[in-house]
């Protein structure tokens, strides 16, 4: 089954920036972002994509994959 793998770790990776930074400056629960991180979602939140493409100045298709599996 394909799935959708969410680039933040290596957004995080590209720009050098940790995820405590980034939690903290776009208020974003750590829990949730680790689950985020690891593609461990059911849902996407829009916000959270919305909020992500601002700070890493990207559009949806640079942050979002979609993998064959």
């Amino acid at each position: 089954m394909a799935h959708l793998h969410i680039r933040i770790v290596e957004m995080l990776q590209e720009h050098n920036i940790s995820k405590n930074t980034i939690c903290r400056e776009l208020d974003i629960p750590r829990g949730n972002f680790n689950r985020y991180c690891r593609d461990e979602f059911q849902r996407i939140d829009a916000n959270l994509i919305c909020k992500l493409c601002e700070y890493f100045d990207c559009n949806v298709g640079e942050l979002i994959e979609y993998i064959k599996d």
